[in-house]
């Protein structure tokens, strides 16, 4: 069985909060993929169900997000579950809005709910990082991501959710890495759409001259005739 966990503080008081983006990840996983309803479990929310053919356990802790791991920590014991069967979802200063990366264990980069889990189950677990950017200066961070998302990152986080959620079989069946790549080809195609096609020209009538090309040379031929008739007519009355 995998574990899903998407990291955040409970309430609605935080549910648009940038620290709270893990939440809405594995909240449109669910939705996506028809998982049975929400329960009050293992300190938290849990739903079950099946992706890609996998049972997979969805969780988000009820524990506020710096004991994230206390929840966690309840389920993988019960369950049994290894470090390296948990997927963590979670916000990241150090990538730009929208953008994500993927890494198994490493350090928890100052992230109070990555360091939790550390501590209750160990270290060797897959974290997706999901960019939020960065205010620019460390006694801004508190409140930057305790804030909602902005108007202007709507468009992208929608993406970015749908993409995941789409790509969520890559993480069921053990294999993040096409995971990532799935949701980078999402991405680039949203960034870099492609240009339209130029206009098709109107085609031209049967024997390739234009209706005003056919015109404008009737016009040519009537004013060389005209002037061919007058300089015959001064020629016979010399």
């Amino acid at each position: 069985m995998k574990l899903l966990v998407g990291l955040g503080n409970p309430g609605s008081k935080y549910a648009r909060n940038r620290h709270n983006v893990g939440f809405m990840a594995v909240e449109r996983i669910a939705e996506k993929h028809r998982f049975g309803p929400w329960k009050r479990k293992f300190s938290g929310l849990a739903a079950d169900g099946e992706i890609a053919g996998e049972k997979v356990l969805l969780l988000k802790p009820d524990t506020y997000m710096n004991e994230s791991g206390r929840s966690v920590g309840e389920a993988v014991r019960f369950l049994k579950i290894a470090e390296g069967e948990i997927v963590a979802f979670h916000d990241e200063l150090d990538l730009a809005p929208g953008k994500i990366k993927v890494k198994t264990g490493g350090g928890n980069a100052g992230h109070n709910g990555l360091r939790s889990i550390t501590q209750h189950v160990g270290n060797e677990f897959v974290r997706v990082r999901i960019g939020i950017g960065h205010p620019g200066a460390k006694e801004l961070v508190h409140g930057y991501v305790l804030h909602d998302f902005a108007r202007a990152d709507e468009a992208w986080l929608e993406t970015l959710l749908d993409a995941m959620s789409d790509a969520a079989g890559r993480l069921a069946t053990g294999d993040p890495a096409r995971f990532l790549t799935d949701v980078a080809r999402v991405i680039q195609s949203e960034d870099d759409p492609k240009p339209k096609p130029a206009p098709t020209p109107p085609s031209k009538p049967p024997g390739g001259s234009h209706p005003a090309g056919e015109r404008t040379s009737k016009r040519q031929s009537a004013l060389a005739e005209n002037i061919r008739k007058w300089m015959k007519g001064r020629s016979n009355n010399s």
